[in-house]
């Protein structure tokens, strides 16, 4: 969508809000639609080529209004995080379907779906271990209880932890800023032998430093062995693994429990530590076997964002969103290149992505006054990582509208900027 259809298409949505406003009243008060409803009136699975904004919008009226807010709200959602788990190829378990018992939701953020994930695994771990003693306290399991994630992890998970009350410790990472199975276990061997209770570690793939993958082949079957709930935070990178080339970055999710930021492979882990039913919440349907939200996440009101999801979906087909992800990595391609050619500077974590980290070789002021210079001059930014203690740049590929033209400029500045800071450090 260019912008003049842009325009063109907001003009129209005005209108077709003021239209439905203006026959409201023409409307039910209350949708009369059964549960599950939504799931025959489309397709099982995204489409693979673009669809057009006009066949969207006439499924607007015939399969969104029909529901209202609600169940059409919960009942989109359900299905388009399949759309997605389908694109992902995930294993079966991960889907809700029509009778499965995983499923997804859509978190305000990614840190939401981490304190979630957590707070579940606080739960279900405090129910295992009264289950075998019964005397415990949950205070006394709580004081005991232990988190682990990468060094390499997002702060909020370490936030997460301070919000649950429990100790989390940082697995140390290889050369490639990944953490292997070999570490974890260590740490977990020693804590339990000092009578703690390991019981939740946090992978990432495509760590916010340097967009590194935690090795979840090996870490799933610790976490499984030990009884630990292993999260997956995807938050940056699990777009990518819709295209085939990235997919194997996401080979041993089946050991994971809670995965990116929206899916769940038992969401009665979810619901039982989060369910309250007062009477004013009560319907006739709570109990169909059909996705109720409002035991899935801190919020009891929920946005309808998975109306956007069907938009983009069927705007971009799945080709279209592999074709996207695609460009971004051969931007990101295009600037290590040119990073690489300059020997002034080095390139300090593997391009996989749409990240490129470096640096100015030598010492860290040499950056960090490259860096406050960048971001001075306001024409790009640049947000700074910390990669085996040295001060490390971070070029990141993110607006749907950068095209090569948009590279070579920010490189020709950056060069321009370090050959003034070079300069001065030369006196």
């Amino acid at each position: 969508m260019d912008i003049a259809e842009f325009r063109r298409r907001g003009r129209e949505m005005v209108d077709f809000v003021a239209d439905y406003y203006e026959n409201i009243e023409k409307r039910p008060v209350f949708p009369d639609v059964e549960p599950g409803y939504l799931r025959s009136l489309i397709p099982s699975e995204a489409p693979v080529d673009p669809e057009t904004y006009e066949d969207i919008m006439k499924d607007v009226e015939r399969v969104i209004m029909p529901g209202a807010a609600s169940p059409a709200c919960t009942e989109l959602e359900t299905v388009m995080l399949d759309w997605l788990g389908k694109m992902l190829q995930l294993p079966e378990c991960f889907l809700a379907g029509t009778d499965g018992q995983g499923g997804g939701v859509i978190q305000g953020t990614a840190s939401e779906a981490t304190l979630m994930s957590l707070l579940a695994a606080r739960c279900k771990t405090v129910r295992r271990v009264q289950a075998s003693n019964s005397q415990l306290l949950e205070g006394e399991i709580f004081s005991k209880m232990m988190a682990y994630t990468s060094e390499e992890a997002h702060s909020s998970v370490e936030r997460a932890a301070q919000i649950a009350g429990v100790m989390i410790r940082k697995v140390p990472t290889d050369d490639t800023y990944a953490v292997r199975g070999e570490m974890l276990k260590k740490m977990v061997e020693m804590d339990k032998a000092a009578g703690l209770i390991p019981f939740y570690f946090c992978a990432t793939l495509g760590t916010t430093p340097s967009c590194a993958f935690d090795h979840i082949t090996e870490l799933g079957p610790i976490c499984n062995d030990e009884n630990m709930w292993m999260h997956v935070d995807a938050a940056y990178a699990g777009s990518a693994f819709v295209c085939p080339e990235f997919r194997h970055l996401l080979n041993g999710i089946e050991k994971s429990f809670f995965l990116l930021v929206n899916r769940v492979k038992n969401r009665a882990d979810l619901i039982g530590a989060f369910k309250v039913d007062p009477l004013y919440l009560k319907h006739e349907n709570q109990e169909s076997g059909l996705v109720i939200y409002k035991h899935w996440q801190i919020p009891l009101g929920r946005r309808f964002r998975s109306l956007k999801m069907w938009f983009v979906f069927r705007l971009y087909g799945h080709k279209g969103l592999q074709s996207h992800i695609r460009h971004h990595v051969t931007l990101a391609k295009e600037f290590e290149s040119l990073v690489r050619a300059d020997k002034r500077f080095e390139i300090c974590a593997e391009v996989i992505l749409g990240l490129v980290c470096f640096r100015l070789k030598g010492e860290d002021v040499l950056s960090e006054n490259l860096l406050k210079k960048i971001n001075q001059k306001r024409e790009i930014h640049l947000v700074p990582c910390q990669l085996s203690g040295r001060f490390v740049l971070r070029f990141a590929v993110c607006s749907r509208t950068t095209e090569s033209h948009h590279i070579q400029k920010a490189w020709q500045h950056i060069t321009q900027l370090t050959f003034e800071v070079l300069q001065v450090s030369n006196y």
